[in-house]
């Protein structure tokens, strides 16, 4: 009998994938909300360059005619005017409250941001469009020092739902922005950021890296004993080492060289160039805000190319018809990124209004989580929302993710916030005696006179937030100026 052969037929398919789809005007919103105020600017110049029906307010022609014909009629309303625009100069200068322990005279910008500088290294790899997406939005939460300051699980939560994220993925691409330059990049603690240094280590730059027995015992040190290394006991490290006192004083010189602070060069201080997004003012309704008129592009619509394009759809005008849809989505994308921006400062001002009455030390509890519920707005919006964007207070310029900080308990049954007690931690280590700095145990105690009660890890865990260095780093420093 012979054998049938069935004939196969093409079948159709539908095979659900990932796909991670935004629209460009929702691209657009999405990057100008997490742009610094500077970095703003420039996106707009360059904009402004390549798009000719975008015009600045105070550079179209009836504006500026308008702006000539009122100085001609009244060269008394001047004075006012100049009053009104150094008004912000006058306030209370920034930096003053959280000023770093070893800065001296702000150092010269680098040419390029960190952002750019990674986004860079990104472009030149050879990854997946996904785990670029992912990277990107890593490199997004970095802070000034090149930390990731955000859990890989919180990240998780603010993507959208229709990625379909991955934490497997997402650790990957964590993976890809550390193996970037600086090394030490994207470190969750100092403890990473070291280790990530040690790890092919350059001999050029780290000397003592070329003995192996003192590499080992660095890396030992920076992975399970700096909280034993700020006490300065050598003698203990030695022993929960394992190395004897000469390889301990090499690998001890090798971890001085490290950079806790990867991003440090590419650090601008905020005390001289940041830009307040928002002003904070006392008045007899109490703390109100208001947007920096300084820093809120005026723009509009090129009416003349406008009046030309009219209601014509023919294709000769396709090209201008697309550059004046662009010009309204950067209008209107401008104006919300501002809107947001007010609408956080606005509900972090009523939750932190001790802050402005009495300063750092007064500062509540507060976490994305309540200003998200409060606005309606996703964690991550209020993230783009406040990394980047400052507010001039009494107290100084403030970057708006100063304001968030998870609580403390104390013995009253009181609860302050996490950045209270890291002011605590930050003006103790400013007071301390450079010779005899204190230890973290020594933190703990003087925390505990003041009524606030947290364990000797948690101080350490505040204090590498802060960027302070242990405490027998703090002396080696110290005794090598």
């Amino acid at each position: 009998m012979q054998n049938i052969v069935p004939m196969t037929r093409p079948i159709l398919e539908l095979r659900p994938g990932q796909h991670l789809t935004l629209t460009p005007q929702l691209q657009q919103s999405i990057r100008l909300l997490q742009l610094s105020t500077l970095e703003l600017e420039a996106e707009i110049s360059q904009v402004l360059a390549e798009n000719p029906l975008l015009d600045r307010e105070d550079e179209s022609p009836a504006a500026e005619a308008q702006a000539e014909s009122e100085r001609e009629s009244s060269v008394q309303d001047d004075e006012p005017a100049a009053e009104r625009e150094t008004a912000v100069d006058e306030m209370p200068g920034s930096g003053g409250v959280y000023p770093d322990d070893d800065s001296s005279l702000p150092e010269a910008a680098r040419p390029d941001t960190l952002r750019e500088h990674l986004l860079g290294q990104l472009a030149l790899t050879r990854a997946a469009p996904r785990d670029v997406v992912l990277a990107s939005l890593l490199i997004d939460e970095l802070d000034e020092n090149g930390y990731l300051d955000s859990p890989l699980e919180e990240i998780l939560g603010w993507l959208p739902a229709d990625m379909e994220p991955d934490i497997d993925e997402l650790r990957a691409a964590l993976s890809l922005l550390q193996s970037f330059d600086p090394v030490g990049i994207g470190a969750r603690d100092m403890a990473e950021c070291l280790m990530l240094q040690l790890r092919n280590p350059d001999p050029a730059r780290l000397p003592e890296a070329a003995d192996a027995a003192a590499l080992a015992c660095a890396r030992q040190i920076c992975a399970h004993h700096l909280p034993l290394l700020a006490t300065g006991n050598a003698a203990r490290l030695c022993a929960a080492v394992g190395c004897d006192e000469a390889t301990f004083r090499v690998a001890h010189s090798l971890i001085l060289r490290l950079e806790p602070r990867p991003g440090r060069a590419w650090t601008v201080p905020a005390a001289e160039y940041a830009v307040p997004d928002v002003i904070v003012r006392k008045t007899r309704r109490g703390w109100q805000v208001t947007l920096n008129s300084a820093a809120v592009p005026r723009l509009q619509i090129n009416g003349l190319y406008a009046q030309m394009l009219g209601n014509q759809k023919d294709s000769a005008h396709a090209g201008l018809q697309a550059q004046l849809q662009q010009a309204r989505w950067m209008i209107r994308n401008v104006e919300q990124r501002f809107d947001t921006i007010l609408r956080v400062s606005q509900a972090i001002v009523e939750r932190q209004t001790a802050f402005f009455s009495q300063g750092p030390a007064a500062m509540r509890p507060l976490i994305l989580k309540d200003i998200a519920g409060e606005l309606g707005l996703h964690e991550s919006t209020i993230s783009r929302a406040t990394t980047q964007k400052y507010m001039l207070t009494p107290f100084g310029t403030l970057e708006l993710k100063r304001f968030f900080g998870a609580g403390v308990s104390t013995e009253g049954g009181d609860a302050t916030s996490a950045t209270a007690v890291q002011t605590y931690i930050r003006q103790m280590v400013a007071d301390e005696n450079r010779a005899k700095p204190l230890s973290d145990s020594q933190i703990m105690q003087k925390l505990a006179d003041q009524g606030i009660v947290i364990a000797r890890r948690t101080v350490a865990k505040y204090r590498e937030a802060l960027r302070i260095a242990p405490a027998t780093l703090r002396k080696a420093q110290a005794s090598a100026r």
